[in-house]
């Protein structure tokens, strides 16, 4: 029986509403619109690239499964990016067709079920090792803040001397989306790009699992182990997921220790430090401290604004700052929500025909996260406290030494340090461009002065509290 391509890819959204919760349907599904079924291909339109990378990233699975029951085996999923000539220059080397639609199994996608395991090849060759990697991932596009800076130098280091480092093995470790996926494979591009002679291979902890449970049932661990021992960078994520499970960790063990006699590369990830990996072996812990646990953390405001620059840049996507800067103060943990925002945000001003504004994000946002936070402003906070001392705000901004207004313009800046996300030179700027050692020497004034002074220190507390009562009150 003919079907036509509306049909097939409604019959394939009934079956993923009942895989993937509410909010992320209508986020990453509602807005793909079919375009034709040709040769058992479905062809879906979505609004931009970085949608399609979303949706490859995190929905594969449930797409493959989905059109492959609609399908039949063959069935097969291509897309069609909306933003046409940007579009299709920015992914020209990612193995989309240059008529604008992209297979979904690309070349850079792994997928587990159909990739044949390199090590059972016999006389396979290191420089024909796949190397897993993404090759969007790189030290270009990794923004260095506070929160990142020591494991960003200490992966650069490593790709420029594997295996010559104290950092053997580097382990990398911090909440789900803060980069740490992106920088194991900035670490393996450089690597390549660095030493195309060397051989490096990223695998999920639960890959490296699933090939050898493979390797198990077709009786050939020694091909197993041959094959890792020829790795000169090992790059292995979310290694928690070795958790209880003995013979791969004794397996993992093995290979660990022959890797790193030979003087070969080992990078770790994990969503927390060796210490607290509850299920893996001690002997397996002890050897994940012998190089460098290094942490990445959240990103500041100017952090996140900075990534978010380069995502725009990368899409050839145009924001105003204003909407950038409300996005990042209320997605702050997780920099995965942030680019889900900004494809969110594309999808539903490109198929909706609105501009990019405020009103736009703050519907976009709410399926993000469950409050939005209500931002205190530098400009609201001197307003508030020259109010309370009953000086022109302008003075707090001027150079004027007047004991009563240098106490207010102190107490301004350490108000804006303790309760905003703004830098020390952010804050210096907006009181008359004055500079970041000023605002430390402030807050050291106002801090002392409530330890000495009780009626001062109440000021303090009764202004703190009216700037949170004001923002409930919004």
């Amino acid at each position: 029986m003919m079907r036509d391509h509306a049909t097939v890819w409604e019959n394939c959204l009934q079956m993923i509403r009942n895989r993937v919760n509410l909010q992320s349907y209508k986020t990453w599904f509602e807005p793909i619109r079919p375009v034709r079924l040709e040769n058992n291909a479905l062809t879906i339109q979505v609004p931009s690239i970085i949608f399609y990378e979303w949706l490859e990233e995190h929905f594969v699975d449930v797409l493959k499964t989905t059109i492959r029951k609609e399908l039949g085996e063959k069935g097969k999923l291509e897309y069609q990016i909306l933003n046409g000539s940007a579009a299709r220059e920015a992914i020209r080397a990612r193995g989309i067709h240059s008529n604008g639609t992209a297979e979904m199994y690309a070349p850079d996608v792994i997928d587990t079920k159909t990739i044949q395991n390199p090590f059972v090849i016999p006389g396979i060759r290191k420089n024909r090792i796949n190397p897993q990697l993404n090759p969007n991932h790189t030290f270009d596009n990794y923004i260095e803040g506070d929160c990142n800076k020591l494991a960003r130098s200490a992966g650069f280091a490593i790709a420029k001397k594997p295996g010559g480092t104290p950092f053997n093995p580097l382990f990398i470790y911090g909440d789900t989306g803060l980069g740490k996926t992106h920088l194991a494979h900035a670490i393996g591009n450089e690597v390549l790009k660095l030493f195309p002679d060397k051989s490096c291979l990223y695998v999920t902890a639960d890959h490296f699992t699933n090939q050898f449970i493979q390797t198990l049932k077709n009786n050939a661990v020694n091909d197993f182990i041959n094959f890792y021992q020829q790795i000169d960078v090992l790059i292995v994520d979310d290694i928690q997921f070795l958790s209880n499970k003995q013979k791969t960790q004794d397996i993992f063990f093995q290979i660990f220790n022959q890797l790193h006699q030979g003087g070969k590369q080992i990078v770790l990830t994990s969503d927390r430090p060796p210490k607290d990996l509850n299920g893996i072996e001690e002997r397996l812990i002890s050897r994940f401290k012998w190089g460098l646990s290094a942490d990445l953390q959240s990103p500041d405001l100017e952090t996140r604004m900075a990534i978010m620059e380069v995502k725009m840049s990368r899409e050839n996507i145009d924001i105003p700052p204003n909407v950038v800067e409300y996005i990042c103060f209320n997605i702050q943990n997780n920099i995965r929500e942030l680019e889900g925002v900004l494809v969110a945000l594309v999808a539903q001003s490109s198929l909706n025909d609105r501009k990019i504004d405020i009103d736009l994000a703050k519907e976009v946002i709410k399926n993000f996260v469950t409050q939005i936070n209500k931002e205190i402003t530098l400009g609201f906070i001197q307003r508030l406290v020259a109010e309370h001392f009953n000086v022109p705000v302008e003075k707090l901004q001027a150079k004027t030494r007047k004991r009563s207004i240098v106490i207010a313009r102190q107490l301004s800046m350490y108000l804006a340090k303790n309760l905003t996300d703004k830098s020390l030179k952010a804050i210096g700027e907006m009181f008359g461009g004055r500079d970041h050692s000023t605002v430390i020497y402030s807050c050291k004034t106002v801090q002392d002065l409530m330890e000495t002074d009780a009626v001062f220190k109440d000021t303090v507390a009764e202004l703190e509290k009216k700037i949170k009562m004001s923002l409930n009150e919004k």
